[in-house]
């Protein structure tokens, strides 16, 4: 709400979500077959903290270290089998669920005065600094953009997945769908909870994050933290899912041999048939990614950009390539979008271009070295690396992803061949 009031968080969600779902179906039309996250359950904590405990000065450091006890914690649990992790799944759809019902309608009922719906549909405050509305209108996308993100990760589990030429694609598409009708809910309930905007959302003095405020000025401490209770769990949850599609995907990248360490990463654990290495690599990488929240407050934002920028920017080269090259030769699966599956790629694909560019922009005006946004720089180290060391030598062995003959996964290299059970 800082960068464009209610109108621009509500409107942006809305416009969003009607994009990320074109992105979504063309997504799972060709599926056939952390950081940021646990860095904002930790600042959830620290509001907990200072409901709790308001003389308590919490500290970066002290929610560094809560955050990296959450990674550890989320580590255990993903080195636990896939059926313990598929139970946990199903236990955080109905916390998603049951929480924002409870939190939208407790929150309507005990808060006095609520705001007007004139004011949460249409009042726009620009606090960005720049002097274009428009533009502080477009950074609420952000925000919107990176909530909607990681609905891919279906894709991923898809080799642990039962009917998955139907089951993942759905998946994808209707995570969509649900995240963008009950974020929705959420929004509008919490902008009707918003008393004192000024006071509430932009003042320095508000407890952070400002929902946390909104929610203590309207129903009070008791409510307040059994709604924090709410949003920890489905936010760790979320972190905890993170954690298992990423370690799928460092795995499933060390099969190909294009990961470093590929022949440790690619192993599976015995006992629980998982990649407990893999996962273990990811909490480690996302521990030092971590570092830079302490660095200053803009880095946090530049980790929120690079993830976004990442996956928009995975999420936009199969789409392309459908729509280019591979138009009339990708043969449909059971789920696809028939007739309209070229115009929904062309919508999707402009879309991701032009979040991919937004995110680079600066977020914040005057432009300084301490607010610039800074995710292109270390976003552009990333990929020139990763072409660099494939141009020089990835390319003399590389030849896609492994085959798979009767259950196993078939491993080709320079040095020599293996098989591993998946």
């Amino acid at each position: 709400m800082v960068d464009a009031g209610s109108l621009g968080v509500i409107w942006g969600w809305v416009a969003t979500s009607f994009f990320t779902v074109f992105i979504s179906m063309s997504l799972a039309e060709i599926c056939i077959g952390i950081t940021s996250v646990d860095l904002s359950l930790a600042q959830f904590v620290a509001g907990i903290i200072n409901i709790w405990r308001p003389g308590v000065e919490i500290t970066i450091y002290m929610q560094y270290g809560v955050f990296v006890g959450i990674l550890i914690f989320h580590g255990l649990i993903n080195s636990l089998t896939v059926s313990l992790n598929g139970i946990m799944n199903q236990a955080a759809f109905w916390v998603n669920i049951l929480g924002i019902l409870f939190i939208v309608i407790v929150g309507l009922v005990f808060t006095r005065p609520l705001a007007s719906g004139y004011v949460v549909f249409t009042q726009f405050y620009n606090g960005s600094g720049f002097s274009s509305n428009g533009y502080a209108f477009l950074l609420v996308i952000l925000q919107a953009q990176y909530t909607l993100t990681g609905y891919d990760c279906a894709a991923y589990m898809s080799e642990e997945t039962k009917n998955s030429q139907t089951g993942t694609p759905l998946a994808i598409v209707v995570a969509v769908l649900a995240n963008a009708f009950t974020g929705l809910i959420f929004l509008i309930g919490v902008g009707f909870m918003v008393k004192n905007f000024m006071y509430q959302i932009v003042s320095e003095e508000a407890i952070q994050p400002q929902m946390v405020q909104v929610f203590h000025d309207g129903v009070g401490p008791g409510w307040t933290m059994v709604f924090l209770v709410f949003i920890i769990l489905s936010t760790f949850f979320c972190g905890s899912s993170m954690i298992l599609a990423g370690s799928r995907m460092a795995y499933a990248f060390a099969r190909d041999g294009a990961m470093p360490f590929s022949k440790k990463l690619y192993s599976l654990n015995a006992q629980t048939k998982s990649p407990i290495i893999a996962v273990w690599f990811n909490i480690i990488v996302s521990g030092i990614i971590g570092i830079l929240y302490i660095v200053n407050d803009t880095a946090f934002e530049a980790i929120v950009s690079i993830n976004t920028i990442g996956a928009q920017t995975a999420y936009l080269i199969p789409i392309v390539l459908r729509i280019t090259v591979s138009r009339t030769k990708f043969v449909p699966g059971p789920w696809n979008l028939g007739r309209f599956s070229i115009a929904i790629g062309y919508v999707s694909s402009f879309w991701l271009i032009f979040t991919c560019v937004l995110f680079i922009c600066p977020t914040e005006a005057p432009v300084t070295a301490s607010n610039m946004n800074y995710a292109i720089v270390p976003f552009g180290v990333i990929m020139g690396l990763s072409i660099g060391y494939y141009m020089i030598w990835g390319y003399k062995w590389f030849t896609g992803p492994v085959r798979i003959v009767n259950g196993e996964v078939v491993i080709e290299d320079d040095y020599s061949a293996q098989t591993m059970t998946c």
